[in-house]
């Protein structure tokens, strides 16, 4: 793995910092659990006999900034650039079509998101701001700590997918 260059959350902030450079910790992460690796180590499928690889660890994680952050909440309507165009169905984005997957563009779509939904929190008034899914209310709050917990599961098995690759472990 290339050199850690990630920022530890301070071990003292208010909450809102405490939340954002926590996210931001875990995001940097998955991309340094990625740091170095060819196209097809990258969409190597290392556990058998899940589908799951690297580069749809960071196609799921552009998901999931897409859909907490902008639709539920910034109220957009945003649809997933891996579904077939005309589909109403949710994509298995992450394990699906990987083979023809352009690692560069997930990488993209997801640093994108990431920083559209930095935009959002940025421009929140406050934790308790609240969007929505559906009739369900989500506080920014809620949403930057499911974040943190759904980064650092999924960096989780992109460390043990990386050990399969290449050997190499480590935070």
């Amino acid at each position: 793995m290339d050199e850690d260059h990630r920022i530890p959350p301070p071990r003292t902030a208010d909450e809102r910092t405490t939340l954002t450079t926590m996210l931001q910790f875990q995001r940097d992460t998955l991309a340094m659990k990625c740091a170095g690796l060819t196209t097809e180590q990258l969409k190597h499928r290392a556990v058998a006999p899940s589908g799951l690889s690297l580069v749809g660890l960071v196609r799921h994680a552009a998901e999931v900034e897409r859909g907490w952050f902008r639709n539920v909440m910034n109220g957009e309507n945003s649809r997933s650039p891996w579904t077939p165009a005309g589909s109403t169905e949710w994509a298995d984005f992450d394990v699906d079509d990987l083979d023809e997957a352009g690692v560069a563009e997930a990488f993209a779509v997801w640093r994108e998101e990431c920083g559209r939904a930095r935009a959002v929190v940025d421009a929140a008034g406050g934790l308790d701001v609240c969007g929505h899914l559906g009739e369900e209310a989500y506080s920014l709050r809620y949403v930057l700590a499911h974040m943190i917990e759904e980064y650092a599961r999924h960096n989780g098995h992109a460390d043990l997918l990386r050990e399969r690759v290449d050997g190499v472990t480590g935070e």
